[in-house]
């Protein structure tokens, strides 16, 4: 019987993970890990995919370890099935990307949502952000990945690589597995401090690593409506309710519902108490993650062993890749 195909997911190396990037992507994927020990997951710091956005070297390349740091904080290093790696440090997937883009129809990458953003908005355009989905398509293809744990704002760039993957193949022959998107069912949207999604690009995140005295800073700038401190409150509106609904228990959930509803209750007492759930819940990864971020010749001996084994991956399906399309040449792993 063949062997199970692997599962694969990206952050991009643009900042400090945040709640959203945890509760939505990385501590899904880690059970995921747990849970499907026959699997191979690939966990992939996209810091090419980060050059869109950030030029600065010195600040892309602690984001890198910041992201790495992480991932190992919440548990990866726990799960001998799953292995770290920088995009950049595999060069195949910039070859193959260029592959892919001779067989991707222009019109396809304009109806890209990323980059109908950003024209909508009359905002500087990049190349690199116009292929950006194929750069993608590149990173799952590469290493033969059967699922790709991704949000729904990713879909599209997952069917765009589906009919790469399959106009290849039918072109050249067999060559890609056909990736199918892993959604994570119960995993909810996590809200920023404005109200609107957790997200990088909307300057609303909440950064569970940072110092105590900033994290309930930041928390305590979440946005709240004017209800009076002696008027009940709704917590099904509320952006404080809903983020301490997602790391507190049941029974704390519901003791603040109750106090949402009686009155009496003010949003600077809630933020409070969200601070705390928020402290007592990533008590862990928060000690894991400083020690790992004092020792970075650690974190880079962390990633040089999850890419020696990737670059493995790649180079294999990149030499067929090769042979199909007639450009014959030996490549080596190392």
């Amino acid at each position: 019987m063949p062997s199970p195909s692997p599962i694969l997911t990206g952050i991009q190396s643009t900042g400090t993970p945040h709640l959203g990037n945890l509760l939505g992507a990385m501590l899904p994927t880690i059970h995921l890990a747990h849970t499907h020990p026959q699997n191979q997951i690939f966990c992939f710091i996209a810091d090419l995919h980060a050059l869109t956005t950030i030029k600065d070297p010195e600040k892309r390349k602690t984001y890198i370890y910041t992201i790495a740091a992480a991932w190992l904080a919440l548990g990866l290093d726990k799960q001998p099935n799953a292995l770290l790696c920088r995009q950049s440090h595999i060069p195949a997937v910039t070859e193959l990307a260029w592959y892919l883009s001779c067989l991707t129809p222009y019109a396809r990458l304009t109806n890209a949502h990323a980059f109908k953003d950003k024209t909508q908005q009359g905002l500087p355009v990049s190349g690199g952000l116009f292929t950006y989905p194929i750069l993608m398509a590149a990173d799952v293809l590469l290493y033969q990945a059967g699922q790709v744990p991704v949000g729904k704002d990713q879909l599209q760039h997952l069917e765009l690589t589906r009919d790469v993957a399959q106009t290849f193949n039918q072109q050249y022959g067999n060559t890609f597995v056909i990736p199918e998107a892993y959604i994570h069912r119960d995993v909810p949207t996590v809200l920023g401090i404005d109200g609107r999604k957790m997200s990088k690009s909307y300057q609303n995140t909440i950064d569970v690593f940072l110092p105590e005295a900033q994290l309930y800073q930041d928390i305590m700038r979440i946005q709240t409506d004017s209800t009076p401190l002696a008027a009940p409150k709704d917590p099904e509106t509320c952006t404080v309710f809903a983020l301490y609904r997602l790391v507190a228990d049941a029974h704390q959930v519901e003791a603040m519902r109750a106090q949402y509803l009686a009155g009496g209750y003010g949003y600077a007492a809630a933020k409070k108490t969200l601070a705390a759930a928020i402290l007592e819940r990533f008590a862990s990864a928060r000690e894991r993650f400083a020690n790992y971020m004092s020792d970075f010749p650690a974190l880079e001996q962390r990633l040089l062993e999850g890419e020696e084994k990737a670059r493995a991956v790649a180079t294999e399906t990149l030499q067929d890749v090769r042979t199909k399309l007639g450009y014959e040449r030996a490549l080596r792993s190392g």
